[in-house]
């Protein structure tokens, strides 16, 4: 289980000062996964290279885990990301899948910037079930001669770790389950509980002539279940802690990044 050895990496590469290096401006998906590209070779480590529309982004080959990153400009966007191909997970096509959110300066001055913050966490922090199965789907016969194909083309949008806990920012942290204790050069800083709801959106209907979108709930058969997460630092780093934020707030500073992108 590598996960706490790739986190040390990185930690120990953004100590060393070493830089992004971005291929020009327009260079906006790559260059923070060819940061962590060159992490992953200091160890030695296969994986299967990245492509577009591949879940998770590296693919470890002799240990079953799989890492997503997420580059994030700061300041900016940081209370949430896009994704187009999966719901975050804990776990997929058998691999254990791990998120790496990477801070940027917004408006560096050359091509090459520091990564100014780090969050390594297990997907289940993010989200607890590993059984939804993203599928886009499509029907024809829209339009006034019944001839135009309608997709549906899912687009998820799924809060940070900068914006679930407190102490994230301007650090880098490691979140696991309770049960992965990385121990060695690690300290505890932080204990978070996520639980889960008691309804859960299982459909939903777009009425195309009114432009009203409605959800359907059920109830949740794991309501209440709570998943007990650690947050730890790698020695010499700050040890202030890091908490979980209410969902009260967490929506509510979601909704007003939402405003305050229209």
């Amino acid at each position: 289980m590598p996960s706490h050895l790739v986190f040390q990496k990185c930690v120990e590469a953004i100590r060393a000062g070493e830089l992004i290096e971005r291929a020009g401006a327009g260079d906006k998906e790559f260059h923070f996964q060819n940061w962590f590209e060159k992490r992953l070779n200091s160890m030695g480590l296969q994986y299967d290279k990245p492509g577009r529309n591949t879940y998770p982004d590296f693919r470890l080959v002799h240990t079953a885990e799989g890492y997503e990153l997420k580059a994030l400009a700061y300041p900016g966007r940081e209370a949430d990301y896009d994704s187009n191909s999966q719901v975050p997970c804990g776990e997929h096509n058998g691999r254990v899948v791990y998120y790496v959110f990477g801070r940027y300066p917004k408006d560096p001055d050359g091509n090459t910037y520091p990564v100014t913050d780090l969050v390594v966490c297990h997907g289940s922090f993010l989200n607890a079930d590993n059984s939804y199965v993203h599928k886009n789907k499509s029907f024809r016969g829209f339009g006034s001669y019944g001839d135009i194909l309608v997709r549906d083309r899912k687009m998820y949008v799924a809060p940070t770790p900068f914006a679930l806990a407190e102490g994230t920012a301007h650090r880098c942290t490691l979140i696991v389950p309770e049960s992965e204790k990385p121990g060695g050069d690690f300290f505890e800083v932080g204990k978070l509980v996520r639980q889960e709801v008691d309804q859960l959106v299982i459909a939903y209907e777009f009425d195309l002539q009114k432009n009203n979108l409605t959800t359907k709930l059920a109830p949740n058969p794991s309501a209440g279940k709570k998943h007990n997460f650690v947050a730890y630092r790698l020695k010499g780093d700050p040890a202030d802690p890091v908490t979980l934020k209410s969902r009260e707030r967490v929506l509510k500073e979601l909704q007003n990044s939402v405003n305050g992108d229209e």
